[in-house]
């Protein structure tokens, strides 16, 4: 059963096109009870999430099984002193349990803080002194348990009152608790708790490109306002299968893995691995019959890289989260007949301009605004760009409030949330321009657009070129001083092997792009490197590369 209907009023247009997408909820909605508990009373058997991982184990739960474990395991919570507002801070992974911990999380109103295993144990620290966590549940995987413990020595909190819980999950650590077994002991009779809509329900910390990461708070409409991600972007189906590629602790998951999929009846794919093997991915795909797929570009680019099998289940793909390369896409359409619907937006945000269902998407175009929220790209004097010139994409409030689905505060910071709604709008800080026909085009971030004699370029614009050349592997472009032209183009890039003629390599390249590209676009410098230096989200830290040319 779909539910999503109960929740939202929509209108189309004559050719059946939605064009405008609102909510509908109760002052106490709550996924938990709401979603999760309700199609579990009224479809107890139907199937939520499918996990396997890459020893060969596999899982089906049913939507009886989240409301059973998720219900237990709020009780774990409460009867350890957990109450609403407290937070918890969860590094799980792909494990199943956070499907559990989530939703439990949900039920009483306690904040869920999802983070990556791949952490620090000083950037744990921060979390945990940003966020105050009341408990922390983690994998005892990878030293998760070990930098956790580390985190709370560097914290200056070890032994205190401000100490918290801690619980592992899939084995043994020195001063956890198994949640599992604490799970497993609980009863799953669990009396609805009264959360209101506006509370906050979930806060991810922001990989940004400078400074620490910002904690950004989302209140319990969030699961919502996937629902236009879900059913027109990613064309979800009735009892279909989807699958994103994200792990639980980036704010992707939220997107691809539990709210709009399950409010649209869908069933997600989860597959708890830790090597990347674009093979194992296409073999997920066709042994379980996913239906739907999301990824971030990178993964296309190394899928066409091989020789892409028939995937007869799959019938929809989608990418965000950068810019995706038109040869990479070009070849993907080659090799399965299936059109990568590109998607944007923000962990501040839901899901904002997409390549929606109803229309053929466009090439190179992050889509059109999603009918949930009136976007606009606006100049620097906050007057609205005009068609084809490069503004900042910004949303706009019906009524001068913060709409459904976008963040309600920066954790700790009233100043840098102030900012981010300067002069009564949202501004993402990201560039674009849109052609005639209402298609968005990504242009960059604002800090890093280049601006070359007298011209503003994206560095996504050279970087689709780039990507074309066979030994590109992997590029980043970035502005360089040139007392010629205030900056020069510079092309930072993984080649194919390290054993190749590098200097030979540069001409070449150097030579395929400028044929394609305006003479104030040309690549000017090249420089070749084994790797990147990326976020934790896996988006390259430009910032770091502008640095490292300053002291060169």
């Amino acid at each position: 059963m779909s539910i999503y209907k109960d929740f939202c009023h929509e209108t189309f247009d004559d050719a059946g096109n939605l064009v405008r997408f609102r909510l509908n909820y109760a002052e106490d909605f709550n996924f938990g009870y709401d979603v999760v508990d309700r199609i579990a009373e009224e479809s107890p058997d139907k199937r939520a999430m499918v996990w396997c991982n890459g020893e060969g184990r596999e899982r089906t739960f049913t939507f009886n099984d989240i409301k059973a474990y998720s219900s237990k395991m709020a009780n774990v919570f409460l009867n350890h002193g957990i109450r609403p507002k407290d937070r918890i801070l969860v590094i799980l992974k792909r494990h199943y349990e956070y499907w559990f911990a989530a939703v439990a999380c949900h039920k009483i109103g306690a904040v869920l803080i999802p983070a990556t295993h791949l952490l620090t144990a000083e950037d744990i620290a921060h979390r945990l002194e940003a966020s105050e966590a009341k408990a922390v549940i983690c994998t005892a995987q990878d030293n998760v348990p070990e930098k956790v413990t580390a985190a709370i020595r560097l914290s200056g909190i070890a032994n205190s009152e401000k100490s918290p819980i801690l619980w592992c999950v899939g084995g043994k650590a020195a001063g956890f608790r198994d949640l599992m077994n604490d799970t497993e002991a609980a009863s799953e009779v669990l009396s609805r708790i009264k959360t209101r809509a506006a509370d906050p329900m979930i806060m991810y910390f922001t990989s940004g490109t400078t400074g620490n990461p910002k904690g950004v708070i989302h209140d319990y409409t969030y699961p919502l306002s996937h629902i236009v991600t879900a059913r027109y972007w990613q064309q979800v189906e009735e009892d279909g299968l989807h699958f994103s590629v994200a792990e639980t602790g980036w704010g992707k998951a939220s997107w691809g893995k539990i709210y709009g999929q399950w409010l649209c009846g869908c069933a997600v794919m989860v597959y708890d691995f830790d090597s990347f093997d674009p093979k194992s991915l296409i073999n997920v795909i066709n042994r379980y019959g996913v239906t739907s797929f999301c990824a971030p570009p990178t993964i296309y680019r190394y899928m066409v890289r091989r020789n892409i099998p028939a995937m007869p289940t799959l019938k929809h793909v989608t990418t965000a989260g950068e810019m995706l390369a038109l040869e990479v896409a070009e070849r993907f359409h080659e090799m399965t007949g299936l059109t990568i619907h590109e998607g944007y937006g923000q962990t501040e945000t839901c899901l904002l301009l997409a390549n929606l269902k109803g229309r053929p998407p466009v090439a190179g175009s992050i889509g059109r605004p999603s009918p949930f929220y009136n976007v606009e790209i606006r100049k620097k004097d906050n007057t609205p760009a005009a068609c084809g010139q490069i503004g900042e994409i910004v949303i706009v409030p019906e009524d001068g409030h913060k709409s459904d689905g976008i963040f309600s505060g920066y954790v700790n910071n009233n100043d840098q949330y102030a900012l981010a709604w300067e002069n009564g709008v949202f501004h993402t800080g990201d560039a674009a321009y849109m052609d005639e026909d209402g298609n968005y085009f990504f242009h960059g971030r604002f800090d890093d657009v280049i601006k070359t004699g007298g011209y503003r370029v994206g560095p996504g614009e050279i970087e689709n070129v780039l990507m074309k050349h066979p030994a590109v592997v992997e590029c980043s472009v970035i502005g360089i001083p040139d007392k010629l032209r205030g900056q020069a183009i510079k092309a930072i890039i993984v080649p194919e092997s390290t054993h190749m003629d590098l200097s030979s390599l540069e001409h070449e390249i150097k030579d395929f792009c400028n044929r394609q590209l305006a003479e104030y676009k040309w690549v000017r410098v090249v420089e070749f490197v084994s790797q990147m230096p990326k976020t934790i989200s896996g988006k390259i830290k430009k910032n770091l590369q502008r640095q490292a040319e300053a002291f060169k």
